[in-house]
């Protein structure tokens, strides 16, 4: 049953998303699937990253600089006819402000062409991306939502770009009629932002409370079949040595603590360290992780394809590292290894430090180890218990709190309006 109130129509939509929409399944599409399922009247756009001509050519990557359809379905997902799906071009570097106002045109254009295609009627604007704020009041759009996953100010970077970054967040944060947010540091970080804005309305509560704390979510069903005997695991577990220690997720030295993982695989005695998503470690730092023959990284996996996967862990873990960057994540893979009721090991970083019932928490290599080990004994009784509190973290549940917001910035916006008529 929706949230939004039942005198509104639930608005068109676009958003425009930092990450594409592919098999990797991420926040965004997790949320625009559910609300086009709950509300199959209004149509969703979806903005993919632009692609990227001027690194194509550099590249001589032919196959990049084919032109996309202007409105394509998402890819293997059915029963989403209100879905679609565009991908704008950019043609120069961004390095130079001039070439990065010239794409930020070239992008409202495209995305206002897709959305006429669609005939989109005043449509809210949903904005991941930071730099998508040059999009603000020339989309036609009837409000604008800012979604908030990552404090990308502390990602590694050139002090030029951070800079960039901090300048195009503040001015979001200034201009959008709210701000969502899915971690509490972020929540904390984005405060005064939001507390310095210069409102005409007469409080907060009139642009649907101004910040929004709305956490990531899991959808508990699509893992049930784990640990079920009938359930097989995938292929590749056939060449993984038992126990397995198993990790989803990307794979980057901003994310995953590197020593850390070499201490693991050097120190376990038996079994295997497998890590299950999308590997974006430089080419150097593989090769002297290719020297442990008990550590195994699989590349992407579909999001369909995960539960077969975790199937053959026997222990998830998240050998995270412990920066301002990890600590502004909620990270997915909580709330799926909870759906999974497997035992769970993870370096002290957010979200997992928060259920200590359910989750063992090592603050040092040796701490790591030796809850690897305890975790292979544990209570039998424990996996119903994480899978209860997964329920308890549905996306249903999250859209819902999504819907509320989007009510009242709607109901807001349509108050202005009529006191200014």
């Amino acid at each position: 049953m929706s949230t939004f109130r039942e005198n509104q129509r639930f608005p068109d939509l676009i958003f425009a998303s930092l990450e594409p929409w592919d098999d990797i399944w991420r926040r965004n599409q997790f949320l625009v699937a559910t609300l086009a399922r709950r509300h199959p009247a209004a149509r969703f756009l979806f903005v993919n990253p632009a692609r990227d001509l001027s690194n194509a050519l550099r590249r001589r990557n032919l196959a990049a600089l084919k032109p996309d359809p202007l409105l394509t379905s998402p890819p293997g997902m059915r029963g989403a006819p209100n879905i679609f799906l565009t991908r704008p071009t950019k043609l120069l570097p961004n390095s130079l402000p001039p070439a990065r106002r010239f794409n930020e045109a070239l992008l409202r254009r495209h995305v206002r062409k897709a959305a006429c295609a669609l005939n989109l009627q005043h449509p809210l604007l949903w904005l991941n991306p930071h730099a998508a704020v040059h999009m603000v009041g020339r989309m036609h759009e009837a409000a604008t939502l800012y979604d908030i996953t990552d404090d990308w100010t502390t990602f590694t970077q050139s002090p030029r770009h951070t800079a960039l970054i901090r300048r195009q967040d503040a001015a979001l944060c200034q201009k959008a009629d709210a701000v969502i947010v899915c971690s509490q540091k972020l929540h904390d970080l984005k405060r005064p932002l939001i507390a310095g804005k210069v409102r005409k309305q007469e409080d907060a509560s009139a642009v649907g409370g101004g910040l929004h704390l709305i956490p990531n979510g899991v959808d508990a069903d699509h893992y049930a079949k784990i640990g079920d005997p009938s359930f097989p695991p995938a292929p590749a577990a056939a060449h993984w040595p038992k126990p397995v220690f198993g990790y989803t997720g990307t794979i980057h030295p901003d994310r995953v603590d590197l020593p850390l993982l070499s201490h693991l695989a050097a120190t376990l005695q038996k079994g295997s360290l497998v890590l299950v998503g999308p590997n974006h470690l430089p080419p150097e730092t593989l090769a002297r992780l290719a020297a442990h023959k008990n550590l195994f990284f699989t590349g992407p996996v579909p999001y369909r394809e995960i539960p077969a996967y975790m199937q053959a862990f026997d222990v998830c873990i998240t050998p995270h590292r412990m920066t301002p960057f990890t600590e502004s994540l909620n990270p997915i893979k909580l709330w799926e290894y909870l759906a999974a009721g497997k035992p769970i090991v993870s370096t002290n970083v957010a979200g997992f430090r928060d259920y200590p019932q359910h989750v063992s928490i090592a603050s040092t290599p040796e701490d790591f180890t030796r809850a690897l080990s305890a975790a292979l004994a544990e209570d039998p009784a424990k996996p119903r218990a994480r899978r209860a509190e997964a329920r308890r973290h549905s996306w249903e549940s999250r859209v819902e709190q999504v819907e509320s917001v989007i009510a009242s910035v709607m109901h807001a916006r349509e108050r202005t309006a009529v006191h200014a008529g």
